[in-house]
């Protein structure tokens, strides 16, 4: 039996970002893109930063950085629409890490809410703003879910800066 690795011990600030964003990085998460429509049309984000709330309400949140261009957008959007994506769908996570703007893509509807949906992943969480809160560098984003669309599969997951699929 090999001995445990003994952790580092820090307190996160000035000078620990990086050994912060790494323990960070060893909680592993599922994959999402949120939808919404902007004031120039329908804007896509890829976000890690999804978790349920409650049950009653059917509550869900998420957590867009100050830092990104898109932030406004989306703290303000009254519906947005939450995409749990499966391992097959990295590019899809890729392609609105990059673009959120670029929508040309197959079979993309619109919910009764002028929420662009997007085809194939597991789940879909349709959602009213129900609050938003500061958070640091962060928003705490709440979503009361209207609608839910579902599907087995596998999903994509985050760790350590890496994506992968999780075997069921």
């Amino acid at each position: 039996m090999t001995d445990p690795i003994e952790p580092a011990s820090f307190a996160p600030g000035p000078g620990n970002e990086r050994p912060f964003r790494n323990a960070l990085g060893a909680f592993a998460t599922g994959v999402t893109v949120i939808t919404a429509q902007s004031e120039i049309g329908p804007l896509g984000i890829t976000a890690n930063s999804f978790a349920s709330l409650s049950m009653d309400p059917p509550l869900v949140l998420w957590s867009p950085g100050k830092f990104s261009r898109r932030f406004d957008t989306f703290v303000k959007a009254e519906h947005f629409a939450i995409h749990v994506l499966g391992a097959e769908q990295y590019e899809l996570g890729a392609h609105f890490a990059k673009q959120g703007h670029d929508f040309d893509l197959p079979n993309v509807v619109e919910n009764a809410q002028g929420v662009p949906v997007l085809p194939g992943c597991l789940a879909v969480f349709e959602c009213a703003r129900e609050a938003v809160h500061d958070a640091g560098d962060h928003a705490i984003v709440v979503g009361r879910v209207l609608a839910v669309r579902h599907r087995p599969g596998v999903p994509l997951v985050f760790h350590a800066g890496s994506y992968g699929g999780f075997g069921q």
